[in-house]
């Protein structure tokens, strides 16, 4: 065992891990603004523990001046998506980044292992702008579905608490669980255009309401408080209502809108 301190060690990991994490984050929302839907789900990462890393180097016969080049997946970053068909989408927009470096990629979803384990991992060689100047560090993307990242934490504890010695019993039902995991992503995939009709609408009236109540807020700024009273008790009227009607929510917006497009001219004219 040698003496380094694994807090400088892993400081660059940590900083990769921070900003890939920033940058996955941002492409998701910039697909969402220009598409309407992003493959991207959510974004988390991790860096390796030291005990996983001196374990990983003792089975891989991986010398310990050698760990930044022989372990791979000591900065983690996890990209969760909803449909099979978007891991694919999102390893193209990775490969087509400039700030990083594809080396190789790893398909366990066409190729799956015999434990049943389903992801899709990239590794890439990630520069880190240090106070001593660039280090390239490399790091592991791994890309899977919602039920796939649910089946493999569960399988990564099982395989901890029994040291990668799964009883039978246990291995065989994790595998029949993996079965499950995949039918139900092949079944969301057969219904994904209804999915994400959904998902939109309720997005858009969801944005809908945000509007008309910021619209009603605004006109106690133009001074129309019994204006802005009457409105807010259409719109809890609306709301209350199991049906919540999103057209005649829409068309209270208008209401609004028209209202303040006056106020702002009258405001206008009186400042000519």
């Amino acid at each position: 065992m040698d003496g380094r301190d694994w807090g400088t060690f892993l400081q660059p990991y940590e900083q990769a891990v921070e900003e890939l994490k920033v940058k996955f984050k941002t492409m998701r929302s910039e697909l969402k603004k220009r598409e309407e839907y992003a493959p991207i789900e959510f974004v988390t990462g991790r860096i390796k523990k030291i005990s996983s890393i001196l374990e990983k180097a003792k089975r891989l016969q991986v010398p310990m001046d050698q760990l930044e080049t022989g372990i791979e997946d000591i900065a983690g970053i996890r990209i969760m998506c909803q449909f099979v068909e978007d891991i694919r989408r999102v390893a193209v927009y990775i490969r087509a980044r400039k700030d990083l470096k594809v080396l190789f990629e790893k398909d366990y979803i066409t190729n799956y292992k015999e434990s049943g384990y389903r992801s899709f991992h990239m590794i890439v060689e990630y520069p880190v702008q240090t106070a001593l100047g660039q280090k390239n560090v490399l790091a592991e993307i791994q890309i899977r579905t919602l039920a796939m990242n649910f089946w493999a934490t569960i399988e990564h504890s099982l395989s901890y608490k029994y040291r990668e010695s799964l009883p039978e019993e246990i291995r065989l039902r994790l595998k029949k669980a993996a079965e499950a995991a995949n039918t139900l992503d092949n079944e969301m995939s057969s219904i994904r255009e209804e999915i994400l009709e959904a998902q939109k609408q309720f997005e858009d009236n969801s944005n809908i309401t945000s509007q008309l109540l910021k619209a009603i807020h605004q006109l106690y700024f133009y001074h129309l408080v019994n204006e802005a009273i009457e409105y807010q008790e259409r719109f809890n009227e609306i709301w209350q209502n199991p049906d919540q009607d999103a057209e005649a929510i829409k068309e209270l917006l208008g209401e609004v809108k028209a209202l303040l497009s006056l106020a702002k001219r009258g405001v206008e004219e009186q400042d000519v």
